[in-house]
């Protein structure tokens, strides 16, 4: 994926998404964003935010599309990933003093034509099969040292599917992301 937002952009949407929860876990209020957007932060693109604690994950919660600027998406994801991921209690006070973000700006989602295109480090992962659904972002292969079965396996069991549920019948679909954070 071509880099669409700049370092400037990446930082400016590094400091709503940490300001976001910061107010959010204190006052379950989202701030405004004063000043004019640049460009990039105004873009109607997918994007997840990733919350760690010591380098372990803490929250992650995005979405594929989105029919509002990329800030605001931010927004809301950060409350999400910070309250609402259901394997993690919501942040409390407390969680704040020692948290890094993660943000991932995605490309629009294709379908696989064979599995055989996935670029481990490149693509990530979502799959669907019935009421099943189950997405891993790219960096999560490389960061766990998968190859593509590895992976697909792994979306798999996120998705509650038996890790071999891919050789079958389900829908692949690809997408890179840019990925920035604070470390």
């Amino acid at each position: 994926m071509s880099e669409l937002l700049n370092v400037a952009e990446q930082q400016d949407l590094l400091r709503i998404a940490r300001g976001t929860i910061v107010s959010y876990v204190v006052s379950q209020k989202v701030p405004d964003i004063t000043g004019t957007p640049s460009a990039g932060l105004l873009l109607q693109s997918g994007c997840f935010v990733t919350i760690k604690k010591q380098g372990a994950l803490r929250g992650c919660i995005g979405n594929f599309v989105s029919s509002q600027p990329l800030y605001l998406l931010v927004q809301e994801m950060a409350v999400s990933a910070s309250t609402r991921d259901p394997r993690f209690h919501p942040m409390k006070q407390a969680d704040l003093n020692d948290f890094e973000i993660d943000i991932s700006v995605l490309s629009p989602l294709r379908k696989a034509g064979s599995v055989d295109e996935i670029q481990v480090g490149v693509h990530g992962i979502y799959i669907i099969k019935g009421n099943h659904r189950g997405v891993l972002l790219p960096q999560v292969a490389t960061e766990n040292g998968w190859h593509r079965e590895q992976f697909l396996q792994q979306t798999c069991a996120k998705a509650g599917l038996l890790p071999d549920a891919w050789q079958g019948e389900c829908d692949i679909y690809l997408f890179t992301a840019q990925v920035f954070g604070e470390q």
